[in-house]
């Protein structure tokens, strides 16, 4: 089944090294989260699957091949790289019709990807009246247009509405499972939780992790635990005598870092401490990506000063 090779990666441009001997696989039936901060690596990355630009060395190969050698391309590899590059004089069934003429594909497929965007009744629009949304579906319709069987997505949600972000996730999860290898570069951690089984993180060009998405957010988080007592005094000297450090919140509930579910449930049990509410507050990817990357952030901020009161 075709997947994504990336073997030894290294680009430079003028000396600088903007990615670092990078080696990971995007494998067909899953959806790969492509995370990193600005400047990682990631667009480099892409552009080099897709022969846009030549590494320094090592490869990037689709099923094996580099990109340019593949017989229609467009049949293999569909992505999505600038919603904004269609020309905005034509008309959306014109631009993908052009698409497919080059990729010699039926005329048929452009209703098709119409349909399944949810654009077809605005194919006979021009482009430039598009809203950045529209105009992201038009993309994604693009790089479905050679019905391929690996996908590069570079933030396909955004400026979509909530309907369109649930669509493109669905999407996506349902590609996967036709056994498409699909590789979405996204800096919307909410967004990469909902639809991702495989992660791979990039940090100043090198590779970060590779891993699935639990594997990833356990390695780099702490459990959290969530409960309400009458008996805090109790629970307090109890989970400390365990080794544990509750803090009780404003709202009276008690959290417990380091600890799971099925410590504190049996322990509370034993010593008689009732308990109203009892929850593990799960670790997001958000955190476990902030975790990793603190130190690969290239572009900071600084908190601007408070600004000074007149007298």
């Amino acid at each position: 089944m075709t997947s994504i090779e990336i073997r030894d990666l290294t680009k430079e441009y003028g000396g600088r090294r903007a990615l670092d001997r990078v080696t990971f696989t995007v494998r067909p039936g899953r959806v790969t989260g492509f995370l990193g901060p600005n400047g990682a690596g990631k667009s480099t990355t892409m552009r080099l699957v897709l022969g846009l630009d030549r590494p320094t060395s090592g490869t990037a190969t689709v099923d094996g091949r580099p990109y340019t050698t593949l017989d229609e391309p467009v049949r293999h590899v569909g992505a999505l790289l600038d919603a904004g590059a269609a020309h905005g004089a034509r008309t959306a069934r014109d631009h993908l019709r052009a698409l497919a003429a080059a990729g010699r594909i039926p005329r048929a497929r452009v209703d098709e990807v119409l349909e399944l965007t949810g654009i077809a009744s605005v194919a006979g629009r021009r482009i430039r009246t598009f809203s950045l949304g529209m105009r992201q579906r038009l993309g994604i319709a693009a790089a479905l247009l050679g019905d391929p069987r690996v996908l590069l997505l570079d933030e396909p949600s955004n400026g979509l509405d909530p309907q369109g972000i649930i669509w493109i996730r669905e999407l996506m999860r349902d590609l996967a499972r036709q056994g498409r290898a699909v590789l979405v570069s996204s800096h919307l951690m909410g967004e990469t939780a909902s639809f991702a089984d495989h992660l791979v993180v990039l940090g100043r060009g090198r590779l970060l992790a590779d891993t699935g998405m639990r594997e990833f957010v356990d390695a780099w988080t702490t459990p959290r635990v969530r409960l309400r007592t009458t008996d805090g005094e109790r629970l307090r000297a109890v989970l400390a005598g365990a080794g544990l450090a509750p803090v009780e919140g404003d709202d009276g509930r008690w959290t417990v870092d380091g600890a799971r579910v099925e410590d504190i449930g049996p322990l509370a049990a034993r010593e008689g401490i009732p308990i109203l509410e009892l929850a593990a507050e799960e670790p997001s990817l958000e955190e476990a990506y902030l975790a990793l990357t603190a130190e690969e952030t290239e572009y900071t901020t600084v908190r601007p000063a408070a600004a000074v009161q007149e007298v």
